[in-house]
């Protein structure tokens, strides 16, 4: 096989990038999960938020680190160069798992928004062919992809901060509502801790898995043009803008909306839309959330193609996913990828929610491993850089060392959280798998 047939494109430009991070993070998780985030904590939920960001501040930062000192490589090829192997087989095909699962539940959620509009036709169709479109749009060159992605964030984001200036106005009076003394849900209705430290710890699980998504600049990065130049300003950018949008509009939510009243059936944002009083609230939101959805699975093609054709690279998945277009599309990863979520999508419509539910914990399992992996690596890796970036993590290795303590003690929590035992059992199941894999594999090289 020629060289030209084993090759990315460097065809991402730096606003392409930061896009596609955030539109990995800026999905379902602050447009539907911040319902049950309220549920758990509250009002102090903010501050959940606040301590998630720094956490994901520090691994961004890690993250970016070591990409500066070794710009070919990305984030499974960093975990596979500070401990080889075994490890990043494991992490590496986890988080291929993760993206399928992730991408199977956004395609049925695309199909249920789709039904809003299209009420006779089938779940499965819908949802069928929103992955074939998403699929598509793979197979075309990198840039196409980024651009797409840039819409698709825009979109979120433009809706974000209209719903802020939205929310401010009526928190300020400036627009007729039924909420006449809206700053005082901050306190009511059991106080800004309502269900003391541990509720506001239990959903720090929530938020975190609602921030995963940030590494994606960690697979993309092969592809960025000038990654050296851009990445730095790419990461803390990222960063300050998904606090921004995660932090803002919860703070909003809670001072419209008493935190026991936000309804886990509907998204807490239609609701504020509905206090608004603007017409046609509910189709807008609609389309919003129809867009998110399109855009995590967007992202979550692009992730385990990618994640297969770097694992292919150091011998952890077969060298047929080594193969690319002559545009730089790694053709074999993507077909298998689209293979899994499109029976995925069928068997998932065909089983109980409850299934689907106990499955998806697997992505928050999978966040904090490939967090605390991203974070060991670098404490690893420190000493072995040739020459000093840059861009460095600050008050290394105190940060390092606390985010890996806080990660793990997050994890510890969710494991033996007695609401996630199903989910626990089928997550840890799953890497002994893998685990036993990894020798089986390692035997055969």
């Amino acid at each position: 096989m020629e060289k030209s047939q084993q090759e990315l494109k460097k065809g991402l430009l730096p606003r392409h990038v930061q896009f596609i991070a955030l539109a990995g993070m800026i999905g379902t998780g602050i447009f539907k999960g911040s319902s049950e985030t309220l549920n758990m904590a509250g009002p102090s939920v903010v501050i959940a938020y606040l301590l998630g960001g720094l956490l994901l501040f520090i691994v961004m930062a890690a993250l970016g680190e070591m990409t500066m000192v070794f710009p070919n490589l990305n984030v499974q090829n960093l975990v596979h160069k500070a401990f080889g192997f075994r490890i990043s087989f494991i992490v590496g095909w986890l988080y291929w798992i993760n993206w399928v699962l992730v991408t199977i539940v956004e395609l049925l959620a695309a199909g249920s928004f789709l039904q809003h509009w299209m009420p006779t036709l089938p779940l499965w169709l819908l949802s069928f062919v929103c992955g074939a479109v998403i699929i598509g749009i793979n197979l075309f060159q990198v840039k196409h992809f980024g651009e797409l992605e840039f819409w698709f964030a825009g979109v979120k984001i433009i809706a974000l901060i209209s719903f802020i200036i939205l929310g401010i106005l009526i928190l300020a009076g400036l627009l007729p509502s039924s909420i006449h003394h809206p700053f005082s849900n901050y306190t009511s209705h059991g106080g800004f801790f309502p269900h003391g430290f541990s509720g506001m710890f239990s959903s720090l699980l929530v938020v975190m898995f609602s921030y995963g998504g940030a590494e994606l600049i960690g697979v993309a990065v092969t592809e960025v043009k000038d990654a050296q130049k851009v990445l730095p300003g790419i990461i803390k950018g990222t960063v300050w803008r998904v606090v921004i949008f995660y932090v803002f509009p919860i703070l909003i939510i809670c001072g419209l909306i008493p935190w026991n009243k936000v309804s886990s059936a509907d998204s807490p944002f239609v609701q504020v839309f509905s206090l608004s009083g603007l017409p046609g609230a509910a189709n807008v939101m609609n389309f919003i959330l129809l867009t998110a959805v399109l855009s995590a699975a967007n992202s979550g093609i692009y992730a385990t193609s990618r994640m297969l054709f770097s694992m292919s690279q150091s011998g952890e998945a077969p060298k047929a996913f080594l193969k690319t277009t002559k545009t730089g599309i790694p053709l074999n990863g993507i077909i298998l990828t689209s293979a899994c979520i499109l029976i995925g999508v069928f068997v998932a419509y065909l089983t109980p929610n409850q299934v689907i539910g106990y499955i998806m914990s697997i992505p928050g399992f999978t966040v904090l491993l490939l967090w605390i992996g991203i974070c060991s690596a670098q404490l690893k890796l420190r000493s072995k850089y040739p020459s000093m970036p840059s861009f460095q993590l600050k008050w290394f290795p105190y940060t390092n060392i606390i985010a890996i303590a806080a990660l793990f003690l997050i994890f510890v929590f969710f494991v033996f959280n007695k609401s996630n035992v199903i989910g626990s059992t089928i997550c840890l199941v799953t890497v002994a798998v893998l685990t036993i894999l990894s020798f089986i594999v390692k035997k055969k090289k």
